[in-house]
Order: C-alpha cells, then sequence, then structure tokens
C-alpha cells in the first residue's frame, strides 16, 4: 500500500463504527464495572462480582437495530422494535445509550465516561436493569424473557397503525416454539389499508444453550420452502462467512420497500392484492460474533459457548482474563470514544433523532397514546326485571354482546377497539358484535363462510398465545380490547399472564411509563355447564393462577347476572394497569338486581341481599355466601328452601361479585375494610360459601381475616364427568340440597329437627341423581325452578 492510500485509508469513514461501539459497550456491560473504556491494563478488580447475562445473540440484535437505523434515517420510517430473545438485553441498552434515549430518561446515563460507568454497573446488579428486557428499558413492550410470544406481540402493534413499521428479531431458539409457529400466519389477518406492517428477522445463529436449534439447521432451499407456504417473501441474508459484507441495511430498504408497495395497492382504491406476500427476512450469523475464537482449547464464537458468559472464569484464569482484555481491545475502543467518554461524530452520524429514535418510538408508552373509550350507556341492553327478581330470564353474554356491538360502532372511526378469541365468539353467544364488525380475514376463503371482512375487528383464531400476544400488543401500543375464551382452555395462556403480570407491576414502577388498558378476560362456556363436553372441559383453575400474581395488578369477578355483569366491563374497559378474568355465563339464566342495583353492588364488591335474607339484628345464626352465576342461583336455591323448612332460623344472603373484596385490604387494594366485612359476615358467624371455582382460591383471600376457620367454602372438587349440570353439582357438594343441608350443620343456633331436615335434604338429591341416571335429563323441579319470596 502506498503512502497516499493508506492516508487515505485513515480518513475514510469507517461503516462499522457504530457496530463495533454497540458491541463493545453490550460485552463491557456483561463484564466490568469499572475501567469500562480500558483506560489500563484489565485487571479483576475491574469485573463484576457476578458475571450474568447473555451475549450469544447481542451481535445479531446489534446487526438488526443499525439497519433500521439506516431505515429510519434514509426514509423517516416510523419504526418499533420486539426482541423477541430479550436475553440479548446488552445489546438493546449498547443501542439505546449510544442514541441517547438513556439520557433522555436518566441524566445519570448520559453520553459520556461516567454515563457508561454506570449503565455497566446497573446491568444485573441489585435495583438495576435486569438480565432481559424489562419496563424500564425505553422503547420496549415486551420482555421476551420468556420466549415464543414476540411475533404475535409485534402484529398487535401493527394493527390499526398503518404508517408504523413493527420489527420483530425472532430467535431460532424461540422459533421452535408452538405459540411462534401460530404466529407466522398474523399476515392472514393484517388488513395493509389500515392496519401497519410487520417486518420479521428469523435470527439463524445456530445454538440454544448447550444444543444446535432446529431451524439453523434447515438449508436455504427448507427455509425458503417452509415460509413461502406460510405465505411470506423471505429474504436471507448470510453473514456467517463475511460480516462485513451482505448488507442487511439493504435488505430491510428492500422489505420496506415492498411494504410499501403492497400498502400503497390497498390505500389507492385500486383492486389490493388477494394474497400478498409480506416480506421477511431471514438472518444468518455466527452465535457470539466478535468473542475469542477458542480460549485454552474450547471454542466459543460460533457456538453455544458464547450464548451467556463466554469467559466464565476470568475472575480466576488469567488466561481468560488476557482473552477478555484482547476481545475488548479489538472492537478499538479509543477510535470510538473521545477523551471524555463521548461517542465520536462518526458513531453518531448513524443514529436517527429526536422521536425517531428507536428508544424514543411513542408508540413503547401505550399511557402517551390511550384515549379513554367512548363506551355506550348501558340503559339501554340491560335487563328489565319485568317478570320479577328471580324470575325474569336473559342470557348474561348475549345482553353484553349486544352492548359490545354498540362499542365497536362508536369507536367505528377511531379503530382502537378490538377483540381477540379462539374462534368462540358465536359459541359464547356474543355474535351480535358481528353486526357492528366483521371477522378479520385479510385473504379470501374459498368455503362457505359468514361475517369475513378484510378490515374486521374480531380476530379469531384457535391459538390461545396468539390471541394474547396479539391484545398485549395491541393494548402495550395504547389500545382497547376484550379476550372472550372457554374456561377452561384460558389455562393456555397461564404462563403469559404470568410474564405479563409481573410486566405491569414492574411498569407502575417506572415513573415515565403511563399505564397500558387493563387486559380483560371473559371467561364463558364456564366448567359447570360444562357437563355435555365433560370433566376435560370443567377446570375453573385460571383464577386460582391469576391469585397467585401480585395484588395490583389482578381482578376477579364472578357477575350473578347481566346488569352486574354489564356494569363490571363498563368498569373494567375503562381501567388500566391490570390483568383481570371476569367468568359469565351463555345460557338463559335467572336476573337477580336492575341496573342500579348491579352498579352499586359492583361497586362495593359484596353485598347482602335482604331480599332474600331472613334475619334480626346485627348478627344472624348462619350466613349463605355465594360468588359466581350457578353458585348464586344454588344458593338462593337452598335459601328458599330453609326459609320454606326452617322459617325461624335467621340467614343472610351475601353475593360476592369482586372476589378478591374477600382479602383483608393490606393484602389487596380491592380488600373491603374489617369494618364492612364484620357488617357482611359477622365476626363469629358461620359462613356457608358456595364459589364458583377451587375452595382453596377462597381460603387464600380469607387468610387474615377474623376466624377463617368458620367459612365452609364449597366449590369445584375435581369431580366430574359428561352428566347433567344438578348432577355435575352434586357431584363436587354444590348443589341446593347440599348447601341446604350443610347450613343446617353449621346453625349457631339450636333447633330441633334441623339434623333430620338435613338428612332429608341429602336423600331427596339422590333420589333426583337416581333419576336422571333412569332420564339423562335433570327433572322439571331443577330446570324450572324460579325465585319465590
Amino acid at each position: 500500500m502506498t503512502r497516499h492510500t493508506e492516508q487515505q485509508a485513515m480518513t475514510m469513514p469507517d461503516p462499522f463504527a457504530y457496530r463495533r461501539a454497540a458491541d463493545y459497550v453490550a460485552a463491557a456491560m456483561i463484564f466490568l464495572r469499572e475501567n469500562v473504556l480500558l483506560e489500563e491494563p484489565l485487571r479483576r478488580e475491574h469485573l463484576k462480582p457476578r458475571l450474568l447475562g447473555h451475549w450469544g445473540s447481542c451481535p445479531g440484535i446489534t446487526l438488526v437495530y443499525e439497519a433500521l437505523n439506516s431505515l429510519i434515517l434514509d426514509r423517516d420510517a416510523d419504526v418499533l422494535l420486539v426482541t423477541g430473545p430479550g436475553h440479548g438485553a446488552p445489546a438493546i441498552h449498547a443501542n439505546l445509550w449510544l442514541e441517547g434515549t438513556h439520557a433522555h430518561y436518566d441524566p445519570a446515563l448520559g453520553r459520556d465516561a461516567a454515563g457508561l460507568r454506570e449503565l455497566s454497573r446497573r446491568y444485573c446488579a441489585p435495583d438495576g436493569f435486569p438480565s432481559h428486557l424489562s419496563p424500564a428499558v425505553p422503547g420496549t413492550i415486551h420482555e421476551g424473557g420468556e420466549l415464543g410470544y414476540a411475533l404475535a406481540t409485534a402484529f398487535g402493534a401493527a394493527l390499526d397503525a398503518p404508517g408504523r413499521l413493527v420489527a420483530c428479531v425472532v430467535g431460532d431458539g424461540e422459533a421452535e416454539t408452538g405459540p411462534t409457529a401460530a404466529a407466522w400466519h398474523s399476515p392472514k389477518f393484517l388488513d395493509p389499508a389500515s392496519s401497519g406492517a410487520v417486518l420479521p428477522v428469523l435470527h439463524l445463529n445456530g445454538y440454544k444453550i448447550s444444543s444446535p436449534t432446529l431451524f439453523a439447521a434447515m438449508s436455504d432451499a427448507e427455509l425458503t420452502a417452509l415460509f413461502t407456504g406460510y405465505g411470506w417473501d423471505p429474504q436471507i441474508v448470510d453473514v456467517t462467512k463475511d460480516p462485513e459484507g451482505p448488507r442487511l441495511a439493504e435488505a430491510v430498504a428492500d422489505a420496506h420497500t415492498a411494504i410499501t408497495r403492497i400498502q400503497h395497492q390497498a390505500r389507492s382504491g385500486a383492486t389490493p392484492p388477494s394474497r400478498p406476500a409480506w416480506p421477511m427476512i431471514v438472518l444468518r450469523s455466527l452465535k457470539g460474533q466478535g468473542a475469542p475464537a477458542e480460549v485454552e482449547g474450547t471454542p466459543i464464537e460460533g457456538t453455544f459457548h458464547a450464548h451467556q458468559v463466554p469467559l466464565p472464569d476470568v475472575h480466576d484464569d488469567p488466561e481468560q482474563l488476557r482473552a477478555l482484555e484482547a476481545w475488548l481491545h479489538s472492537y478499538r475502543p479509543q477510535e470510538l470514544f473521545d477523551a471524555g467518554g463521548r461517542p465520536v461524530p462518526e458513531v453518531l452520524t448513524a443514529v436517527p433523532r429526536d422521536g425517531r429514535r428507536i428508544g424514543m418510538q411513542a408508540a413503547s408508552n401505550a399511557g402517551d397514546l390511550r384515549r379513554p373509550l367512548p363506551l355506550p350507556p348501558l340503559g339501554q341492553p340491560a335487563v328489565r326485571l319485568t317478570e320479577g327478581r328471580g324470575r325474569t330470564l336473559a342470557s348474561p353474554n348475549k345482553v353484553l354482546g349486544g352492548w359490545l356491538a354498540g362499542l365497536m360502532d362508536s369507536t367505528g372511526e377511531r379503530r382502537d377497539f378490538r377483540i381477540v378469541s379462539p374462534d368462540e365468539l358465536a359459541s359464547n353467544k356474543l355474535d351480535a358484535v358481528l353486526r357492528a364488525t366483521g371477522r378479520a380475514s385479510a385473504r379470501p376463503v374459498d368455503a362457505y363462510a359468514e361475517d369475513l371482512s378484510r378490515d374486521g375487528r374480531v380476530m379469531e383464531i384457535l391459538s390461545e398465545h396468539t390471541c394474547q400476544g396479539w391484545l398485549q400488543g395491541y393494548l402495550q401500543t395504547g389500545r382497547h380490547g376484550l379476550f372472550p375464551t372457554y374456561e377452561a382452555f384460558a389455562a393456555i395462556v397461564d404462563s403469559m399472564v404470568n410474564q405479563y403480570a409481573k410486566w405491569l407491576k414492574m411498569s407502575a414502577e417506572v415513573p415515565w411509563r403511563a399505564p397500558a388498558s387493563s387486559l380483560t378476560y371473559l371467561l364463558t362456556s364456564e366448567g359447570w355447564r360444562q357437563e355435555h363436553n365433560g370433566y376435560s372441559h370443567q377446570g375453573p383453575g385460571f383464577i386460582d393462577n391469576l391469585l397467585t400474581k401480585h395484588p395490583s395488578v389482578t381482578g376477579v369477578y364472578l357477575p350473578p347476572d347481566a346488569n352486574t355483569l354489564l356494569a363490571v366491563m363498563e368498569c373494567l374497559l375503562d381501567e388500566t394497569g391490570k390483568v383481570n378474568a371476569v367468568v359469565s355465563g351463555k345460557h338463559e339464566a335467572a336476573q337477580w338486581l336492575d341496573l342500579e342495583e348491579a352498579r352499586a353492588h359492583c361497586a362495593a364488591g359484596a353485598g347482602a341481599w335482604p331480599w332474600a335474607s331472613r334475619t334480626s339484628g346485627p348478627e344472624p345464626e348462619l350466613v349463605l355466601a355465594c360468588a359466581g352465576g350457578i353458585p348464586t342461583v344454588e344458593t338462593l336455591a337452598a335459601a328458599q328452601l330453609l326459609n320454606r323448612d326452617l322459617p325461624d332460623a335467621a340467614i343472610r344472603v351475601v353475593n360476592i361479585v369482586d372476589l378478591c373484596a374477600l382479602a383483608p385490604p393490606e393484602r389487596h387494594p380491592h380488600g373491603m375494610s374489617d369494618d364492612r366485612f364484620t357488617t357482611l359476615f359477622g365476626t363469629d358467624t358461620p359462613v356457608v360459601l358456595d364459589f364458583h371455582g377451587y375452595p382453596a382460591a377462597v381460603h387464600q383471600l380469607l387468610h387474615g381475616r377474623p376466624h377463617p376457620g368458620r367459612f365452609h367454602v364449597r366449590g369445584y372438587v375435581e369431580e366430574g364427568t359428561t352428566t347433567t349440570p344438578y348432577d355435575l353439582l352434586a357431584d363436587n357438594g354444590t348443589s341446593r340440597h347440599d348447601l341446604a343441608a350443610t347450613a343446617l350443620h353449621h346453625l349457631r343456633a339450636g333447633h330441633p329437627g334441623a339434623d333430620a331436615l338435613a338428612d332429608g335434604y341429602a336423600a331427596h338429591r339422590d333420589r333426583l341423581r337416581t333419576e336422571i341416571r333412569r332420564t339423562g335429563q335433570d327433572p322439571a323441579e331443577i330446570t324450572e325452578w324460579r325465585w319465590t319470596p
């Protein structure tokens, strides 16, 4: 090389300066707490005492981040990034620090040596940043700690956001999961006219924790065939052999051009493509690219040894310490940061400005964009008790469906309310909604179908995971929604609920995050009416899982009738920052409260029903309590039996709509005061409580209340089969006859003949069950029972 060409090379811009800087910062975060710019020889005391984090996916994530930055700079694109491998958090932090987003939210993380030292110190430290992405990380809507949900979440973020591009990094380990496999079908629900787009980048770096991934073992031809079959247009970018060769930025730009073309066709009035092939990118890179190729005979770069901390014995092994120092110096940090530790201009030229920075994406802070829903008045759909209390019949879900149809109408222009459901809207009597909007279907369907619409806002897919991901992404970007599903199958997303509830709890602790709309499940086709589908469908355990989550972000509601269901939903769809479960029936059932009574009942969480009680004075002999639609019917039927057969017994009936109201107020924000609890349940009064779910859930909530042993909770005790509704209740000891007999055994005052009466109720129950086995159906005294004052 001549002197002239040497000087020219020294002054030419380095196209990889930004990438080197980001990779250096990410590696430094994992290992260093001092000497973060290598201003002196590296020593053991410069290392963190505990080395935590994952290096393996960091270089690939930075490749994607850099390419998206180029797209933003070149085309002013509006980009939100969802990162599936959230354990690559050091890469995201590094990019956020370089672009100045960290400093925007916390000046202590400024773009200088002190800020970099503080960022490195906080990573994986007590009260600092966790090893995965979290709500404390700007620009994020998804943790990525549990793999499988990134792609569906990204599509939720793109819905009804026509100017937004949601880039989604899907790790090749994550790609092995069932939720990701179903989520690849999401474009079939995406209307290019009214929604944005998702650009998936399937990151193939070859390894999971200690074994190869399935997708990285597939040939390019196999990958192309697979994703073409899904309906995508895949482009493969391979940087394993030449990291500075094929430009990912070019592939991203090409994909953006294809997306823009599809959207323009759909929005220009021309006939939109019936089966658009949306672009996606398959990125092949080395695991932990840039790490030492080998140390002490162990291969690192390009192997699973780079997955977490590549040099785990660096504290005690001088050879590993030398290898770490050489690795960090390979990025030439002295060229990337000035004397004050600030990134040099050559690095910062690759960074977008202001609100176009990925970390400053407005959609990643849901509450900043969220508008309250224009909730329709409840008066029109509310049930009028024309036949009398307990004698007027209505399907709670059908009534709610009419109100939700009105809500769909009122949000038609805004397009910020959606319903996701696993193909169960009509089954659950909510199909009135389809009068206001169709089922989303972006592709023509040859088979007979009803209510399909390209821009429909009901999304049905037989994948609870995908529904959950869609709704999380939709809510986390400032919108609203509802998730109706069969109660028995809500448990499919138990693990996703765990992750999301933790996300919400942490979000509330981040000062700059505004809360997202609450995620509400409508659990219907409940277990007590799954007698025809059998034992496998009889499972109320979703409630139990939700009650294990932090009380600040959870709620469980059991409205006893249609008007109470309306009142509950009116509150929850206006709420933020929670995960709620509402259990409701779809069959016609007795209606107990008018609308104003229902609203007051919901506000209180629980209340005595004097019209069903027979008491004198503050302390009854017994409280008959109930929580849930079916338990309410059985409890009132039991009260009617006791009022008829033992009229002198002082019995109070209490209905519970907000289950968490049972908890002491210091343990749950919904917990009723001690005074109110005593007013309803007395101080040492025996209580027979018929509960919709597993009895242990109620006992868990009652812990800390006075004399909790006086509560005798009946509920589902895992007995079931294909039978009749009454027989299923009797099988679990929750029929009206079981409740009445139990009440008689626990009456505080003695009543002559009470034991004989209890035996009579049990005998009558057994006669009914014998008759059911003869006829195959419940008798008229059960099916035609009505409340009589």
